[in-house]
């Protein structure tokens, strides 16, 4: 499987509905970057993505985006295979 990596807050209710999603399609392990407890790493999630908002999810490679990206792939039947076996 892919390694996914979340770019997250403390209290962010689409980070945990993206969570949730994630572990629903079988990942195990997240990767969390808090933006909120380092302001460089907001400034770092920013650079790279062009958005400020978060979750910022990233799988393997892949920039999916927040969370309505990664359910829109999910309806769309592109993340399992995104996924993949790693």
């Amino acid at each position: 499987m892919n390694k996914v990596l979340m770019y997250s807050t403390a209290v962010c209710p689409y980070c945990v509905m993206a969570e949730r999603l994630l572990k629903a399609r079988g990942v195990t392990e997240i990767e969390k970057i808090r933006v909120d407890m380092d302001p460089s790493l907001r400034l770092e999630m920013m650079q790279r993505t062009g958005r400020r908002t978060v979750p910022q999810i990233y799988i393997g490679d892949t920039h999916v985006g927040g969370y309505d990206d990664l359910a829109a792939l999910d309806r769309a039947n592109g993340l399992m295979p995104l996924l993949g076996d790693g």
